[in-house]
């Protein structure tokens, strides 16, 4: 697997309305977002799908990885770059089985350590962390202090921060070690979210 590169992960919100998610994803990576992730808890099969290979197509097209979240199968079917796997989607063995030794395989690692542990020994690709902040996407989400992030350095893998993230609150989490700030609202719900982008890209580029 290539190097992932330090930014701004999109994570899509969930919507009906493909045409306005792809006008969001094209805004988001024209305002510097360097990884995306399709996240659609719907049990809408045939729109899964749809919405997944349209993304595929739009995120190739701009050389942005695509994430599915949740489902290596779908992942599979679209030729998406890989999987974010939390704790009640299956194992990173499996997953990397189905999509092969290249594929991008997240997982999710709340505020434990010890699971952050354990999926790096299994081969997560990366260590997502989090809630930091209040989110309005899961509120009763468990919450993570940013210290998690300096200790999760010495697993050696990418760390990803979520939950709640703006621009002004994102600085502490880059300064305590996140490669990468997973944001949806902050972009999705922004009256302008490539502007909304270009602020979280110029976290990375002092």
């Amino acid at each position: 697997m290539p190097a992932l590169p330090r930014g701004l992960y999109l994570l899509t919100p969930e919507t009906a309305d493909t045409a306005a998610l792809l006008r969001l994803v094209d805004a988001a990576i024209a305002g510097g977002a360097v990884l995306v992730q399709y996240r659609d808890k719907s049990v809408d099969g045939p729109r899964r799908l749809q919405q997944a290979a349209q993304l595929q197509a739009l995120c190739r097209a701009q050389g942005v990885p695509l994430i599915v979240n949740d489902d290596a199968k779908l992942a599979q079917a679209v030729g998406a770059a890989g999987v974010h796997l939390g704790a009640d989607d299956g194992d990173v063995a499996a997953a990397r089985d189905l999509l092969g030794a290249d594929a991008i395989i997240g997982a999710s690692c709340y505020d434990s350590l010890d699971r952050a542990a354990a999926m790096a020994a299994a081969g997560a690709d990366y260590l997502a962390f989090g809630s930091f902040y209040p989110s309005p996407t899961k509120p009763a989400a468990r919450r993570a202090e940013p210290t998690l992030l300096r200790a999760a350095a010495r697993f050696g893998k990418p760390r990803v921060a979520i939950g709640g993230i703006t621009p002004d609150n994102a600085l502490a989490l880059v300064e305590a070690g996140a490669d990468l700030l997973a944001v949806i609202s902050a972009v999705s719900d922004a009256a302008d979210p490539r502007a909304a982008a270009q602020a979280f890209a110029r976290l990375y580029q002092t």
